[in-house]
Order: structure tokens, then sequence, then C-alpha cells
């Protein structure tokens, strides 16, 4: 099995906020630098996980966004399931698959098990299982040191200025 890059940027985005200190915003440009990818794609992942009530989004100069739910209540399989937008492994999957072999074959029901363990496996994870360590995540992606507060945080702006 493999995960289209948009899921696995789903992913990345809710570890990012799952380990981020409770009342701490995070910018679509600090996710995006933080792993190196680009922000259009940042955007549009955001937009749908707003959409798909897992993350908050508040708008405004001190704006940002913060996970919508606890990270227990945030499942690995329910996400993939709605961020993957086809899961027909195999032409004969689809709807308008077209393989002759379909009336006969075995391989799409030994797929289909693999498939169904596949999510059920995920099924087993939530987003808390997944950022942990969390310290050492927070290190790795977004270099939030443990001594600072949220409080602290919350007020500045998460994008760089320079002085004039």
């Amino acid at each position: 099995m493999k995960l289209t890059q948009y899921s696995d940027y789903s992913l990345r985005v809710l570890i990012y906020l799952g380990v981020n200190p409770d009342d701490r915003l995070s910018t679509i440009t600090e996710i995006s630098s933080s792993y190196d990818i680009s922000r259009n794609h940042v955007v549009k992942v955001v937009h749908n996980l707003g959409q798909l009530g897992y993350i908050e989004t508040i708008r405004g100069k001190n704006g940002g966004m913060r996970l919508a739910m606890k990270p227990e209540d945030i499942n690995v399989g329910k996400l993939i399931r709605k961020t993957e937008a086809n899961l027909d492994i195999v032409e004969c999957f689809g709807e308008d698959g077209n393989c002759v072999l379909t009336p006969t074959c075995q391989l799409r029901w030994a797929l289909d098990e693999a498939l169904t363990a596949f999510l059920v496996t995920l099924d087993r994870y939530t987003l808390a299982d997944l950022i942990k360590p969390k310290k050492e995540i927070q290190a790795q992606i977004i270099n939030i040191l443990p001594a600072k507060s949220a409080a602290s945080q919350k007020p500045k702006s998460t994008t760089r200025k320079t002085k004039k």
C-alpha cells in the first residue's frame, strides 16, 4: 500500500499541531518551512482538515491554527479514509473496471483482504500514538523549547519580520 502525498501531508500537519503546546497557534508558512514542502500543498491540506473538523483556524494578525480535538480522538484509519480520494488498489476495485478476469479472478479478493487489514491496523492508532515521544518530535520539526510557555508564544506572530 502507498498513501498519496495528500494523506502524508495531512498526517504531518496533524503531528505538527499535536506536538505544539496547547495554546500555541501555528501558521501554514511555519509548517511548510519545517517540513520543506510546498506552501500551496499545505494550504489545501489545512483547508480540508478544517472542513473535516480536525483543526481550528483563527484569522487575523495573530491568527493561525491548532487541533480542534484531542490527539487521542483523532483516529488514523478514519483520517486516511477521508483523505485518500481513491483506495482502489487495482482496476477491478473501481466501478469502471474493465479487466476481463474480474468475474473469475481471485486476486481481487486477496487484495481486498490486504486493504482491509491495512485499514484495520491504522484504526488501532490515534494521533496521540504518533506524537510519542513529544519532546523529541518538537525538537526535530519545530524547535519548540520545553522552557517556553504557551503564553509567551501566543501574542507573537510566527512569521519572521526584518527590522528596517
